[in-house]
């Protein structure tokens, strides 16, 4: 089975509706070139805004904002990864999640994915970056299964750091597991590419991983090169350095069992030694 994959490449800032157009402007061209499915970066819905305002501007996932992309994804008929929008807390004013949504082609929610490691770090010569002061972690491994790309994993951008997750996500059946991301500058150019190659040669699947790209505001700027990989770890397309662009391959699923033949890794795990992952 082969079919074409997208993943976009955006500049989110703290204006919701621009943000969208520039999104649906990305939804038409990836409609355009024939894909199944288009996936949109982390923080595709706003980035940059202080941290009340950032609390104020979040939506429930049955708010106006993903009903407006249920209405694209019907309309182009493809499949969307909406992947980290700030999703309102009803019982908790002072936090969010940041899930990540694949709607069908029919703009029906297939699966909701909250990120499950938060950003809490200070960077030398970059950002401090507290996510859990505002943000509550998910709970669940999720995958999304009968799609036109196989089954799909979902994560979000600081989770392809921890390997036990796409793991987990490969021996739940992912065929095709998604980052949607906001990597910054100063980690994306040295861990970004790496880090999204060794999990795809590691289970032998494919990696789309969406990126934002350039400054959202004086303070944060994000590394972009939004990328497909193959499962033998071969980057098969990637974007420039300019925003508001999508990268475009082919999906085929055969390849994922001829790469698992020549080297079964997964046939060569040894949990009776160093334990079982999932």
């Amino acid at each position: 089975t082969r079919r074409l994959l997208a993943v976009a490449q955006v500049t989110s800032t703290g204006n919701v509706n621009q943000n969208f157009e520039h999104c649906r402007e990305l939804v038409r061209r990836a409609s355009e070139r024939g894909c199944a499915m288009l996936c949109l970066p982390e923080a595709f819905d706003y980035l940059g805004a202080p941290k009340e305002e950032t609390l104020k501007m979040a939506q429930t996932i049955d708010g106006e904002l993903i009903q407006k992309y249920r209405q694209l994804s019907k309309q182009h008929k493809m499949w969307l990864s909406l992947g980290g929008f700030h999703e309102k807390i009803l019982d908790d004013t002072t936090h969010i999640y940041n899930t990540h949504l694949i709607l069908d082609d029919e703009g029906e929610i297939k699966s909701i994915y909250r990120k499950i490691h938060l950003f809490d770090v200070e960077i030398p010569n970059g950002p401090s970056l507290r996510e859990s002061d505002s943000t509550q972690s998910g709970k669940q491994i999720i995958t999304t299964p009968s799609t036109p790309l196989g089954t799909l994993g979902s994560t979000v951008c600081y989770d392809l750091r921890f390997p036990e997750l796409f793991t987990s996500l490969k021996k739940s059946g992912a065929q095709c597991i998604l980052v949607p991301s906001a990597f910054t500058l100063t980690t994306g150019k040295d861990h970004w590419e790496v880090l999204l190659r060794a999990r795809a040669i590691e289970n032998q699947c494919y990696i789309a991983a969406a990126a934002q790209i350039g400054k959202h505001n004086e303070k944060r700027e994000s590394f972009g090169h939004a990328c497909i990989i193959d499962p033998w770890g071969r980057v098969l397309a990637c974007c420039s350095d300019k925003t508001n662009e999508i990268a475009v391959a082919e999906i085929d699923l055969d390849y994922i069992q001829d790469v698992e033949s020549r080297i079964p890794v997964f046939k060569h795990r040894r949990p009776d030694i160093y334990g079982e992952i999932l």
